[in-house]
């Protein structure tokens, strides 16, 4: 079958050829795109008298006909017709005869490609923002019944000072929150309109890009034509973004991956979440945390891959730009995926409460506040440090916590120890002090979760 392009070459397509330039094995999943992208185009050439009224109403029949079938199943791609353009054209000259011929005037299939994306990527970063929420409502969720349960605090993996455990998921919330407001902020560049483009110069038909922008819903229409076919920040944007979040998804599955081990025991996750293992039957697998934090390779890998297709290309548009699409596929499925089961496992997973308040008293994380209590007797920050370096070392070489030292013990260090540092030393207290705005204190982690409930009403 002769191609649609065919007119001025004389002999088919190498085989191999067609196959390796074939974009419809993936860019099929913009089929629905071009069909809305179309029916805002023929509308468009109709009004402005580009093409007859009649025909106009023709093609539309024949592209919404197409899209029932599509809906139902009942579409065949075909490699020879190259990409998802080229296929609903052809299946469009079948439905309705020569007229849809009439549909491609005005347009090319860089401008028309590019469109196809944008919608692609609006509704998908619109759906991806409702399932970073999820997973907010998750965190939000479970913080709300851990304000007063306590956690070791971790800097570089050691026990740095105790926490609400609430205090800790809400670290995530926030993260999700910048990510979520990326993502908002990034839908006024994709809601930019190359449609009416044509291949790179414009075109000489009296178009009005203006109303084929209306019809789809763009807020705004590329200025420069040859950026609009060649411009792929957009997608850029998004691989970067999605990169971020996976980033985020990827911290706190690792966190539920060593929260759930033997050697933590600080949560237990669902059955649901779960997978067992084929010779060891005592086993309970965290997969899912560990997939999520395993995937986030390849949506580094999906931005690295376009950023280097983009590299050197001159103006306007090169066949390089057929790979922007996979990884654009890909990032997006990850998200969708990720984010749809991180939110209900945050939410089941079972918080061991008294097994986090044994860790924090059998270590020396209220070290501190020793030094501040000294300090607030009068003794200077750096010898305070080194009194309670030293308390700490005696302590360890005695097998005892600091909570286990009498009162002798620590007057051996500093005359300036009373009674009161037993109350100073309580993991509660401890947690109760620290509260400036953003600690951890319980008034300042149920303001914090006030202010995250509005985020979310917003």
């Amino acid at each position: 079958m002769s191609k649609l392009w065919g007119g001025r070459f004389t002999k088919e397509t190498n085989k191999l050829v067609e196959e390796f330039t074939a974009s419809i094995t993936f860019d099929q999943k913009l089929a629905k795109e071009d069909i809305a992208g179309s029916l805002a185009h023929v509308q468009m050439l109709g009004e402005c008298g580009i093409i007859p009224v009649e025909d106009v109403e023709t093609i539309k029949q024949g592209l919404l006909a197409i899209k029932e079938k599509l809906d139902r199943g009942e579409v065949e791609f075909l490699i020879e017709d190259e990409d998802i353009h080229m296929n609903i054209e052809k299946l469009l000259l079948e439905e309705v005869g020569p007229v849809g011929g009439k549909l491609h005037t005005g347009r090319s299939r860089n401008d028309q490609v590019a469109t196809d994306m944008h919608l692609y990527l609006r509704t998908k970063t619109t759906e991806i923002i409702t399932l970073v929420e999820d997973v907010q409502r998750s965190l939000l969720k479970q913080a709300k019944e851990h304000i007063d349960t306590l956690i070791p605090g971790y800097t570089h993996l050691q026990r740095a000072q105790p926490v609400s455990f609430a205090h800790h998921l809400m670290a995530y919330f926030w993260m999700f929150e910048r990510d979520k407001e990326r993502l908002i902020d990034s839908l006024k560049r994709i809601n930019w309109l190359p449609l009416g483009s044509g291949a790179l110069a414009g075109t000489t038909f009296p178009i009005n890009r203006e109303k084929t922008a209306e019809l789809l819903g763009f807020d705004t229409i590329y200025p420069n034509s040859m950026d609009a076919v060649s411009d792929r920040d957009f997608i850029l944007e998004f691989l970067s973004i999605g990169a971020i979040i996976m980033t985020h998804i990827s911290r706190i599955s690792e966190e539920l991956v060593m929260w759930s081990s033997q050697e933590f025991q600080f949560i237990e996750l669902d059955d649901s979440f779960c997978t067992g293992s084929s010779i060891m039957p005592q086993k309970k697998n965290p997969d899912v945390p560990e997939l999520l934090r395993g995937k986030t390779g390849r949506t580094y890998g999906n931005l690295i891959g376009l950023l280097t297709v983009l590299k050197g290309l001159p103006l306007a548009y090169n066949k390089d730009l057929q790979e922007d699409k996979e990884g654009m596929f890909d990032t997006a499925e990850t998200l969708e995926g990720s984010l749809k089961l991180l939110a209900p496992m945050i939410e089941t997973m079972t918080v061991n409460t008294d097994v986090m308040r044994k860790a924090i008293s059998n270590d020396f994380s209220n070290a501190t506040d020793i030094a501040d209590y000294l300090v607030r007797k009068g003794l200077p920050f750096r010898k305070a440090h080194e009194v309670i370096g030293k308390i700490v070392l005696y302590a360890i070489q005695h097998n005892k916590f600091l909570l286990d030292l009498s009162m002798e013990e620590y007057q051996q260090f500093s005359e300036l120890f009373g009674e009161d540092i037993y109350e100073v030393l309580a993991p509660e207290q401890v947690v109760a002090v620290r509260s400036s705005f953003g600690g951890t204190s319980p008034e300042q982690v149920q303001q914090q979760i006030q202010l995250a409930e509005g985020k979310l009403k917003q």
